[in-house]
């Protein structure tokens, strides 16, 4: 009989310990200036690059970890350091999940390569996916793809937005409708590689936090991106577009509903990581503050108001950890989402970073709503937690269909 542990093995605690050194020494002194600055931190990308942090050989061997909890540690050592840094780091895995989800093992030699550069010149990949009118209604895309037989081209035509490294990746991984009236099943998913004329990004978007990363809309104008650019292949759309029209449901890894739903999937449990380090770090701050900040004769902690605060805070962070650490798992061990494990870890970690660091700000008082303590800008960075890569609410409305087996709207 196996046994039960939840204690980590060595090369995981390695690897926990490792990154968090590289945040500790290389990120987080640098994260007041590139927050302030707006700017994409190409030197601490490139330092990143330069130990091994930054490229597909440290995702690679992160996925392979058979426990799934690899990433989802290593993303919270580097969001502790700071948010905005660590998605300039780990944006580019987004669209290498893309390829990854939807693509053939052909298009994930060609193509992920070429999202991460090399020490030498360090490049980023984008996953456009939101636009305008099209957030968490994904069925109402209007980026549309036609195919040109006469040069086995797809031609791409729309508008995204939000898109994290857009306009300045190297690589963009395009979702786009394929066939309107199927809704979401009718979409697929492209690589639009370097240099590809008709593609634009806009001004990079001023935000209320995750500043150092890069958002930018992504606008297409007649792109045309050869054949094999379609991520999966005609015959698997084909396929997968004849069922959707026969009302058949599609299989688990075709439907990726839909290539950005299949995306999301892949990613929740890191993206419930990066919000644990956030609130992580919140939570430590504001412990070590309130341990040394006197009043009335006596260190703020010593006050109930206080030291219950900070034990909820630890709790919550806690108990996020174990749903992350749960659907990170399940994920990589092919477990269906039968209850929506994924959304409930993604709503419960991002929800835990508003919460403790709000708490963070407020044990603070004064102190907290200064730059000169880092809680404000992890007070500003948590937020997105609650809305990118799947609403609070949208998260909330998987778990109650998953749970109902109801079309709840």
């Amino acid at each position: 009989m196996s046994e039960f542990s939840l204690d980590l093995s060595e090369e995981q605690r390695d690897l926990r310990d490792w990154v968090h050194g590289f945040a500790a020494e290389v990120v987080r002194p640098a994260a007041a200036e590139w927050d302030a600055r707006e700017q994409t931190p190409w030197p601490v990308l490139a330092e990143a690059a330069k130990i091994g942090l930054y490229g597909f050989e440290f995702l690679a061997n992160s996925w392979a970890d058979p426990t799934g909890l690899s990433l989802c540690l290593a993303s919270e050592e580097l969001f502790w350091g700071d948010a905005g840094i660590g998605l300039s780091i780990m944006g580019t895995a987004l669209a290498v999940a893309a390829i990854y989800g939807s693509g053939t093992q052909e298009q994930l030699l060609e193509w992920v390569p070429l999202c991460f550069g090399d020490q030498a010149e360090v490049k980023v990949a984008a996953f456009c996916s939101t636009e305008p009118e099209a957030g968490s209604d994904v069925a109402a895309m209007r980026t549309r793809a036609r195919y040109d037989a006469a040069t086995d081209e797809w031609v791409l035509n729309g508008q995204k937005a939000y898109a994290t490294n857009g306009g300045i990746a190297s690589v963009h991984v395009v979702t786009a409708s394929v066939e309107p009236e199927l809704g979401a099943r009718g979409q697929a998913a492209f690589v639009v590689p370097p240099g590809t004329p008709g593609l634009a990004g806009g001004n990079k978007l001023r935000k209320l936090g995750l500043r150092a990363s890069h958002t930018a809309d992504v606008f297409l104008d007649e792109v045309r991106v050869p054949g094999r650019c379609l991520l999966g292949g005609r015959e698997a759309l084909e396929e997968r577009l004849a069922r959707a029209r026969a009302g058949q449901r599609a299989s688990d890894r075709a439907s990726g509903g839909q290539a950005a739903m299949r995306t999301f999937e892949l990613t929740r449990p890191t993206v419930g990581a990066q919000a644990l380090g956030i609130a992580r770090a919140a939570y430590e701050y504001a412990l070590e503050y309130a341990k040394g900040r006197e009043q009335f004769g006596r260190p703020i902690v010593d006050n109930q108001a206080i030291a219950f605060a900070l034990a909820d805070m630890r709790m919550e962070i806690d108990a996020a950890r174990l749903l992350v650490w749960r659907a990170a798992w399940m994920g990589r061990n092919n477990r269906p989402f039968a209850a929506g494990e994924g959304s409930m870890s993604k709503l419960k970690a991002g929800e835990v970073a508003v919460e403790v660091t709000g708490k963070a700000v407020q044990i603070l008082g004064g102190a907290g709503f200064v730059r000169d303590h880092p809680v404000e800008r992890w007070y500003r960075d948590a937020k997105i937690y609650t809305i990118f890569e799947g609403t609070s609410e949208i998260q909330r409305l998987v778990v109650a269909r998953a749970i109902s087996g109801r079309p709840i709207r």
